[in-house]
């Protein structure tokens, strides 16, 4: 059909789907508005190379299924119309009413709007006489509610007599939850009479079958092709949707187009600028070969534990592999060389690492990208997504996006520029990782082939918080690597499980890693895949640190022929004599040399004894540099820095397997459990709070960690040794429940608040029982690792007396609160079937709605997804108060606060946004509540003449006493020490 009939005939194509609020459009020539028809091609065409591209074989195989009956081709052009007419309500004068009429449309847009309304109404489009009349519904619910019926459903519901299609209205249902939430069937039932039958039907009908015809599908044969039954299908679609809208809705990619040219010539232009857009954003799988161990890691030959790993792993298929093993033995490098056999099996698009902690995060982005240089082969450039909340205040992730533009390209070209920009074409030796801006945007993170971060991330991706779907898909498309499985709460594991289940039911691989991971957590994880899988465990009489479960249920127990080393720790327990006497302690004893480390499980006892060590130093001899603290209070500003520097300082350098020359003669470190995960550090000498076993023998980890500082160790620390600080209590036992005076304990110990009263109870008896004559304990590990943690998370410990009592008490109250961890788990979480596992989840089964959040609001009032639990927090920046009223950064007001709204992806807005990251606080949401509370967020005045503040919470600080001054009245900040109130 010819531009001009389509002038004449078309009604549809007055709709609009967009309008030019940015000016892109207007400055290329373009028009104002962009029909809808253009963007549901520009949608369908993002699709198909998504489908080509980007979706693993995995993903591709149940997408055929669920909607090509079987035949690949005729599911793609299903999925890629489906996907584009996800807009469709939008034929609606509720939307329609809304071009030029907001307040920053300005006048080009509401002259467009009149010049627009005359011809639309002229075409024949339906459009009320008074739109202020019109209902006000989401245009995505009237896509849910209308397009089974244009579809060719004909249920009562779509105005027939026959039985309803639930495929098409489990489609429509998921179309509906494009902008993040599923809509309910109330939600849908109510956007009914938005958009009248009568009036809008025949219009939608000739939208449908054009975009059918360009993209060359039968809707005839449509309605029986879809079918969407497997549960994981469901949110995979629904991610695949919303992630080809994002990418179709970049105006720096996809250009409008005028409705008085052909849409014959807008297919083209769409299928064009869609390969475009998928070469800008390097959205290809990763295409590994087979190659050797040492060609990931060259110099280096597979330790036994790793051997035997690779021996076992599936010649096909998605795989489960649990690796347990010590602290530094090289479970990293087994997990990258676990995806990247399972990207050659199974056609995987990449990987994601979760990590415990941001900090562990940073490291390891640093290790994948080396294991990057070398497995990337022939491939051009990937990208390296780091997804946590401060991740673009590191200087890693510039060093990626300096890395990922186009030579000649300026350092600090705009991010439309960047996008926009020729991919440059390496070669072979240049393979590297690099970054997109555009996966630093909220949820995108995950899509990046390759991506590292927190655990929160995985765990939100079967939640109902916002795009959760987008979430899951990109998990989905990559294999998940787990790290220190055991450092998770209950909650938090209960979540994982139901992220197996899905992942197991979308055909992904999982890998697992821990050193202390007790039996029911690793049964757990066990059944969990197979319960996505819809098997059951199959158990042999194999044994061993290695498990690989395969999509049948059949579990594999391997392990090295020969006995992993062993690693012996003399343990002791010392009365914790307070902050003065300890400091003199640690003063005098690595007076001459020695790296100490000293771990206590809160802040205010960290700073404390940091308060009093720096107090100490000079009269001991020691320089206050040589005191660090660290724990998780303080601003990114000051505690990234002190991290960077422990990992430079005290990590094994670059010089393996030689000593790092950066290491200092003596240091004390005084720190939270930021220390204990994932950071390879080595420290000659460890006091440690009485904790978790498994978390003691994760922090035993961190010393004498690096064997090639053993023979530089001072003489007092050539054994390794740590020391395990008691408060003591009645009967000679440890002090490990918090104060109640209510149930008759005046006294007690806060550490009973962090964790659990009964592990720490049983597992001072644990440690105790091995106790020698000489006052001190000897373990080794692995060897000792599996009954010291099962005698801790096992049946409980029975013995007499007052210790008997202590334990029996704890006990009860700990299964109390790992019962509302579980019960809040199964609130929360979606899972693919129901609970005995015998039916699919449906999609009202997934529905969801704004109270639930983006899952990135650390869990408060009304946000119902939480990564996890515990008291959440509250974001602000912290800015000085100059005595001249200039903010800045800093107290000593060197560093000028930019308050200006940048609009483009500058310079200036990337060291904004970079120093607002370094400067955002994390208040703990119980200071707002009780006694001497803080002022709600609610309540704290506004930044003037600040525009880049205008909707973020901040706190004005006195520079000179770090006391607040405008918001959060009552808060100190020491850039130490960290938040007070």
């Amino acid at each position: 059909m010819t531009a001009s009939q389509y002038k004449v005939r078309k009604r549809h194509l007055f709709i609009w789907a967009k309008t030019d609020q940015t000016g892109t459009s207007r400055r290329l020539g373009g028009p104002a508005w962009n029909p809808l028809l253009a963007h549901v091609l520009d949608v369908a065409a993002a699709t198909g190379q998504l489908w080509d591209r980007y979706l693993p074989s995995t993903i591709r195989e149940r997408l055929t299924a669920a909607f090509g009956a079987g035949d690949a081709a005729t599911a793609r052009k299903t999925v890629m119309l489906l996907a584009g007419l996800h807009d469709l309500g939008k034929g609606s004068n509720c939307f329609l009413r809304q071009f030029g009429a907001n307040a920053w449309d300005g006048p080009y847009l509401r002259e467009a709007r009149k010049a627009w309304e005359e011809q639309a109404r002229a075409a024949g489009l339906p459009l009320a006489d008074r739109f202020d009349n019109e209902p006000t519904v989401r245009h995505e619910h009237i896509t849910a509610v209308h397009l089974p019926r244009v579809l060719g459903c004909t249920c009562h519901a779509c105005g027939g007599h026959n039985p309803q299609n639930k495929g098409l209205h489990t489609a429509a249902t998921l179309l509906g939850g494009h902008h993040g939430h599923i809509p309910g069937p109330d939600t849908v039932d109510r956007a009914a009479m938005a958009a009248d039958t009568t009036t809008w039907l025949p219009i939608y009908t000739e939208l449908v079958q054009d975009a059918a015809d360009l993209i060359g599908i039968d809707l005839t044969t449509l309605p029986q092709n879809v079918k969407p039954e497997r549960p994981s299908t469901l949110p995979l679609f629904a991610g695949l949707v919303i992630l080809a809208d994002w990418i179709a809705s970049d105006e720096t990619h996809f250009t409008y187009r005028p409705h008085t040219t052909s849409p014959h010539t807008w297919w083209h232009t769409s299928l064009a600028q869609a390969r475009a857009a998928a070469d800008a954003l390097r959205l290809d799988t990763w295409k590994p070969t087979p190659t050797t161990w040492q060609t990931l890691y060259p110099g280096t030959s597979p330790r036994p534990f790793q051997a035997a790993t690779i021996a076992a792993m599936p010649a096909d298929g998605p795989a489960l592999v649990i690796i347990e093993s010590d602290t530094g033995s090289g479970k990293t490098h087994l997990a990258l060389w676990c995806a990247h056999h399972l990207a050659i099996t199974c056609g995987y698009q990449g990987l994601y690492m979760a990590m415990p902690t941001r900090a562990a995060t940073n490291q390891t982005a640093h290790e994948i990208a080396a294991f990057m240089k070398n497995a990337l082969g022939k491939q051009e450039a990937a990208n390296l997504a780091v997804v946590h909340g401060t991740a673009q205040a590191t200087d890693f992730v510039h060093d990626l996006l300096d890395a990922g533009r186009a030579p000649g390209q300026a350092a600090f070209d705009g991010l439309e520029d960047f996008i926009a920009a020729t991919v440059p074409n390496p070669s072979p030796q240049e393979s590297r990782a690099v970054l997109s801006p555009w996966y630093l945007r909220r949820c995108l993170g995950l899509i990046a082939p390759f991506a590292v971060g927190t655990i929160d991330q995985a765990v939100l991706a079967t939640q109902p918080s916002r795009h959760w779907t987008l979430r899951l898909l990109g998990l989905a498309t990559k294999t998940l690597i787990i790290d220190e499985a055991h450092a998770y709460e209950l909650y938090q594991q209960g979540l994982l499980a139901a992220v197996l289940q899905w992942l197991a039911d979308a055909g992904a691989s999982v890998v697992v890693l821990s050193a202390t991971l007790p039996a029911t957590a690793r049964t757990a994880l066990t059944d969990a895949w197979c319960a996505g899988h819809r098997v059951q465990p199959q158990e042999t009489e194999q044994t061993g640190p290695i498990t690989i479960v395969d999509t049948h249920g059949t579990i594999t127990r391997t392990g090295p022929a020969e006995k992993p080393p062993k690693l012996r720790t003399h343990i002791d327990f010392q009365p914790d004599p307070g902050a003065p006497a300890l400091a003199k302690q640690l003063l005098n004893e690595a007076r001459g040399a020695g790296i100490t480390v000293v771990l206590r499980n809160r802040v205010s006892t960290a700073t404390e004894l940091h308060a009093t060590l720096t107090e100490r130093a000079t009269d001991h001899g020691w320089r206050p540099e040589e005191i660090i603290l660290l724990h998780g209070r303080t601003l990114p500003r000051y505690r990234l820095p002190v991290e960077e520097h422990l990992k430079r300082t005290l990590g094994p350098g670059d010089n393996r397997p030689h000593p790092n020359p950066a290491r200092p003669p003596r240091l004390l470190v005084i720190a939270t459990q930021v220390v204990e995960q994932s950071l390879d550090i080595d420290f000659d000498r460890i006091y440690t709070d009485l904790a978790p076993i498994d978390l003691l023998l994760q922090r035993r980890g961190r010393v004498h960690r690096h064997t090639a500082n053993d023979p530089f160790r001072p003489v007092w620390a050539h054994t390794p040794r740590m020391t395990i600080l008691i408060q003591p209590g009645p009967a000679g036992l440890p002090l490990v429940e918090p104060p109640s005076p209510e149930n008759g304990r005046p006294l007690g110990n806060l550490d009973g608040y962090v964790y659990a009263p009964y592990t720490l109870a049983s597992t001072w008896h644990t440690l105790n029982q091995r106790l020698r004559a000489d006052g001190t304990i000897r373990i080794t590990t692995p060897t000792h690792t599996t009954d010291l943690i099962e005698s801790v998370y096992g049946p409980r410990q029975h013995v007499n007396g007052p210790l008997g009592q202590l334990l029996h008490r704890t006990w009860t109250s700990w299964q109390s609160a790992l019962a509302s961890e579980e019960s809040q788990c199964a609130a929360r979480a979606f899972a693919p079937f129901t609970r005995r596992g015998k039916k699919p989840t449906g999609v009202q089964a997934l529905a969801s709605g704004s109270s639930h959040g983006d899952g990135d609001d650390g869990g408060l009032t009304g946000i119902k997804a939480v990564s996890r639990l515990g008291d959440p927090s509250v974001e602000a920046i912290a800015l000085y108060q100059q005595s001249d009223e200039t903010l800045t950064y800093d107290p000593a007001g060197t560093h000028r606060a930019d308050l200006s709204r940048h609009t483009a992806d500058t310079p200036a807005r990337r060291q904004q946004q970079k120093d607002f990251l370094l400067n955002t606080m994390a208040i703990p949401a119980h200071w707002f509540n009780g006694r001497s509370a803080l002022p709600h967020p609610e309540e704290w005045p506004p930044v003037r003449a600040a525009p880049a503040l205008k909707r973020t919470r901040t706190a004005l600080l006195d520079p000179a006493s770090g006391t607040c001054v405008s918001g959060p009245l009552g808060l100190t900040l020491c850039p130490d020490s960290g938040l007070s109130k």
